[in-house]
């Protein structure tokens, strides 16, 4: 695992701001990006003097990764990379597909203008990013991304459950390929302009397609068929879809109610 993690010139014990919140993120990143494969075990000792650190950051960051669904736990091998199943992996991509497509429908129908601004911003910074070639940016501005989408639909019940699995689910939703990347970004982008437009059918069809298109493209890297991971399949094989999630051909977008959430969503 040597040369994984941490910087070559300055390793993160050499830096004095925010230690902890540091190795958290390097671990998480690390984990996202599939520099430490699923299944992979975390020794505390060996993480520590990759990344220049005592054990005590070390054993906070998987702490808090434990809780974020990226890490688990066992008492026979300790902590390890979250390893799902291509079952697990397919079941929970469904399910976070509906969800995120009825979230997105009530985003639509009751339009917070701050909320949706808020968005507009973090879409701002995901597409300044693809266009700088700032991948490493790129997943905390998605997670902030869907952060802010759950909250527009103003469902405290919804949300709590996107959060836990969009926890359950971040490495599969963390592409690295850049083409891949630049399309989760215009993806975004269709899901807010249908909701500033208030198009509720469009919206949840976006944001459901998105989700599928990600675990299609996660299980397509572990060389699994995706077939069965399509809206019609979903409709087809676990009864009937809402109206709100299927596909629709092509969204008819209305003007914003407010020009600067209208201009920020056009970028």
């Amino acid at each position: 695992m040597a040369g994984r993690l941490g910087n070559s010139k300055r390793r993160l014990g050499d830096d004095y701001l925010s230690l902890h919140d540091r190795v958290i993120e390097e671990l998480r990143q690390a984990i996202l990006s599939r520099r430490l494969k699923p299944g992979e075990r975390l020794v505390e000792g060996r993480l520590a003097d990759e990344l220049g650190v005592s054990r005590n950051p070390v054993r906070e960051a998987i702490r808090v990764l434990t809780t974020e669904g990226l890490v688990e736990v066992t008492a026979r091998r300790g902590a390890s990379v979250l390893a799902m199943t291509d079952e697990e992996a397919r079941e929970t991509i469904e399910v976070r597909a509906l969800l995120e497509g009825q979230n997105a429908r009530l985003a639509a129908r009751r339009r917070d203008e701050d909320i949706l601004a808020r968005i507009a911003a973090v879409l701002n910074k995901g597409t300044e990013a693809v266009a700088a070639k700032r991948y490493d940016l790129l997943p905390g501005l998605n997670q902030q991304f869907h952060q802010e989408l759950a909250a527009a639909g103003r469902n405290r019940v919804l949300s709590d459950l996107l959060k836990r699995l969009r926890e359950r689910t971040a490495m599969l939703f963390a592409p690295t390929d850049p083409e891949r990347q630049a399309r989760t970004w215009d993806e975004h982008a269709g899901i807010l302009r249908a909701i500033i437009a208030g198009d509720e059918r469009a919206a949840a069809t976006l944001a459901a397609e998105h989700v599928m298109r990600a675990g299609a493209d996660f299980l397509s890297t572990l060389h699994v068929p995706d077939e069965s991971l399509s809206l019609e399949a979903l409709s087809a094989g676990r009864g009937k879809v809402s109206d709100d999630v299927r596909p629709a051909r092509s969204p008819k977008v209305k003007p914003a109610r407010r020009s600067r959430v209208k201009r920020a969503a056009r970028s």
